[in-house]
């Protein structure tokens, strides 16, 4: 059977300028901000972020952004179209760093370490990422119309698939790459420690036991 052609190139490691994916991509054709704009945009997310942490993501709304900003509620459907673009943008720091770490970061995430080294390193770094900042990425991945579709879910996918390959593992690379991204996602991750009183150890262990079945961990 044909294996589905690959996301990106996978013979090398992209060029991690372009790795960097924002999570609301700009159209290609949208011209740059204007620096007051880009200001105005900036005060509005640290706006979001303040009123997130006093009263938690899933409770944040575009009209209380705008209350607390002095602004219009038109202000702030213009700048991140909705209350999901909103959480989108305000993870977007946060997943910058991720994928900063993954794509040119040291060993054993980054590429100077083997493959399935750095696949290892992968799922416990995004596991114990995503739990940090949990209660905006809860929030975010409600719409579940956008949680694969997203620039940083297909840059992670990629990724996994790259590693994959460059491991040797056998089979239908991108549904194994998209069987792993479930095991790291956010809501089962919470799942598991809220409720079923996992530990991350034990989690970041499964993971281990998961990849090792994949491919060959030294």
């Amino acid at each position: 059977m044909t294996e589905p052609l690959p996301l990106f190139p996978v013979s090398q490691e992209r060029d991690p300028l372009d790795g960097l994916m924002d999570l609301v991509p700009t159209p290609a054709d949208q011209p740059r901000l204007r620096a007051d704009a880009a200001r105005n945009r900036t005060r509005l997310l640290e706006v979001a972020a303040r009123l997130a942490g006093e009263c938690g993501a899933a409770n944040l709304t575009m009209e209380a952004v705008a209350t607390a900003a002095e602004v219009g509620k038109g202000t702030v459907f213009r700048r991140f179209g909705d209350r999901t673009g909103l959480l989108m943008a305000l993870l977007d720091h946060h997943e910058r760093e991720m994928q900063s770490a993954f794509l040119t970061g040291p060993p054993p995430l980054g590429p100077d370490a083997p493959p399935a080294e750095r696949l290892t390193a992968f799922g416990a770094a995004v596991i114990r990422h995503e739990y940090a900042h949990r209660d905006l990425y809860l929030a975010a991945r409600a719409d579940a119309s956008r949680r694969h579709t997203s620039g940083a879910a297909l840059l992670r996918l990629s990724h996994i698939c790259m590693l994959l390959r460059q491991a040797g593992a056998k089979g239908d690379t991108e549904l194994l790459a998209q069987t792993l991204l479930g095991y790291l996602d956010i809501t089962l991750v919470d799942h598991l420690i809220s409720r079923r009183r996992m530990t991350l150890e034990r989690l970041d262990a499964g993971w281990r036991d998961l990849v090792g079945r994949l491919v060959a961990v030294e």
